[in-house]
């Protein structure tokens, strides 16, 4: 994308959900955590707002962010950047002159609807946990929740018979595979973890339970 209006759209879509970013500065090797706090595209310029105690170093950096199905991926230079007045964490920068949408998932992703909590319950070394669903796909499902309920759930780690609640009367059990695990912080919930994972040895009926579910939940959608 190299136009304006585009880019806004989409880094407005990112400040609305409250999608993690991830900063990858080309002077270190840490990745800094941040969200996009405000769009104008008016200006054009947004505001990215930096994780508690994380700091972007001068120079060039690479923003990376998942939106719907597609990886955003852009690269912003500075001397330095400047943050607000008494606001260290917020940090104005004007739009990109591009930005690339690539590596779309080899499956769509059904966001959950807003007002229903879909939920996944299972038990780890004898500790239950019980994390709110963001979205699902036939590959896997994404999960949010606090860092102190997202303790051990590191990427590699199998989770077992995983209780998954899909709406309404729709719920399957299945064994999980942890692939994503990234802090980020959410405008109504605060610090969060986002967890992806995919499914792990899914027999053939599990397969078609799981399209037959997709297929329901996004036929509905349209009512």
């Amino acid at each position: 994308m190299t136009d304006d209006n585009e880019i806004g759209d989409a880094l407005t879509m990112l400040s609305q959900i409250g999608e993690a970013v991830s900063i990858y500065p080309s002077s270190a090797t840490n990745v800094v955590m941040a969200r996009i706090k405000s769009v104008d595209p008016k200006e054009p310029h947004f505001v990215m707002e930096l994780n508690e105690g994380e700091f972007l170093p001068p120079g060039e950096a690479t923003f990376v962010a998942w939106l719907r199905s597609a990886k955003i991926q852009f690269k912003l230079s500075s001397p330095e950047w400047s943050s607000k007045p008494n606001e260290p964490t917020l940090i104005p920068m004007e739009f990109p002159l591009k930005c690339q949408v690539l590596n779309r998932r080899a499956s769509t992703r059904l966001e959950t609807p807003l007002g229903v909590y879909y939920m996944a319950s299972f038990v780890l070394n004898g500790k239950p946990y019980e994390l709110q669903l963001y979205d699902f796909s036939a590959g896997g499902v994404g999960m949010r929740a606090a860092p102190r309920d997202a303790v051990g759930l590191h990427v590699g780690r199998k989770l077992q018979r995983v209780r998954l609640e899909l709406g309404p009367d729709s719920v399957m059990i299945a064994d999980l595979e942890v692939r994503l695990s990234r802090t980020f912080r959410s405008f109504l919930l605060g610090e969060q973890v986002q967890i992806g994972c995919q499914f792990a040895n899914l027999s053939p009926q599990m397969k078609d339970e799981l399209d037959r579910l997709l297929l329901k939940l996004n036929s509905g959608r349209g009512r």
